[in-house]
């Protein structure tokens, strides 16, 4: 075999091998973690109000990623000229999560725990749901970092308070972010149709600092437009939920909406916020890969972590 080049070692094609993510590094020992961004499941969906199944998002996720893994050192973007994750990034799959079934607070709790050990290595935690409750426990880890603004992609607003006692499901975790004190303010990109937060919640949310755009007010704005009404120099912490994404192109998810984004319209609002914002948290939540028999869903949810890591990282560089 050739010695030089991506022609080096073994070929390890795409279906080959253990599926981390993007088939990177496994780092079992949280305590030794050193990267650049560390990817953390969360297969936790006793949140769900609905249809079951976010809870094998985080495999099915990782398995979609190994698509888009040759090992060549990034990815070539022709139009932006730019070679995406060269092999100088260096990211890390931690693995999951341990997750108690039927105990929300232990298992959200466990999630805290795999964010701060991220964010205590000087990674960028990248946590894979789970249903969209999941991002409770990682805004918590935030606390003591300093200030972070919210941007959400989504169908729903997630801004329910209290619903039959229920403060942390999956139509709570807006919420319980916005109530945080070093969450200065929310950018809800999406919002849609039939909603499971009631008008009393829109009105909270507005009172909290939220700004909410439509999928159809987001297009009437385009990308840069969008992006331009997070505030300048705001830390920046991502939720994507699926269901963001109009289910012609994503159908596995527990809550689909039709009217939704497709894959570019998110893409550069993504690219924009990372040109212009330290990002400093990701998640995305609500893939249900048994609602989806194509694997389109969990393709998408990888293609779109890989690009907006890319984009990052390349804005990180002098």
């Amino acid at each position: 075999m050739s010695t030089h080049g991506y022609e080096t070692g073994r070929l390890n094609l795409p279906f080959v091998g253990i599926c981390t993510f993007g088939k990177r590094p496994y780092q079992p020992d949280w305590a030794a973690l050193s990267a650049d961004a560390a990817i953390i499941g969360a297969p936790f969906d006793g949140g769900t109000q609905y249809r079951p199944g976010a809870r094998f998002g985080p495999r099915s996720v990782r398995e979609a990623s190994t698509l888009f893994s040759f090992g060549h050192g990034g990815a070539y973007d022709h139009e932006d000229d730019v070679t995406y994750l060269p092999g100088d990034v260096r990211i890390v799959d931690m693995g999951d999560a341990d997750i108690v079934h039927t105990d929300t607070e232990k298992s959200h709790a466990n999630i805290a725990s795999a964010v701060r050990a991220a964010l205590d290595a000087g990674a960028l935690p990248v946590t894979i749901g789970g249903d969209h409750s999941i991002n409770i426990p990682c805004i918590d880890a935030f606390e003591g970092r300093g200030d972070i603004h919210i941007l959400q992609i989504d169908a729903h607003l997630d801004f329910v308070d209290v619903r039959h006692g229920v403060r942390n499901g999956h139509g709570n975790p807006m919420r319980r972010a916005a109530e945080k004190p070093y969450v200065t303010g929310l950018t809800q990109v999406g919002i849609r149709n039939v909603s499971s937060t009631a008008q009393e919640g829109y009105d909270a949310a507005r009172a909290m600092g939220s700004d909410i755009l439509s999928v159809r007010q987001t297009r009437a704005l385009g990308a840069e437009a969008t992006a331009a009404r997070i505030p300048k120099g705001a830390r920046l912490y991502i939720t994507i939920d699926i269901d963001g994404f109009c289910p012609s192109i994503a159908p596995g998810t527990g809550t689909p909406s039709h009217g939704g984004f497709l894959y570019y319209e998110v893409l550069e609002i993504l690219q924009n916020v990372a040109q212009d914002h330290e990002i400093v948290g990701i998640d995305l939540v609500e893939v249900a890969p048994a609602y989806d028999t194509t694997d389109s869903t969990s393709i998408l949810a990888a293609q779109l972590l890989l690009n907006l890591l890319g984009f990052i990282f390349h804005a990180r560089k002098p």
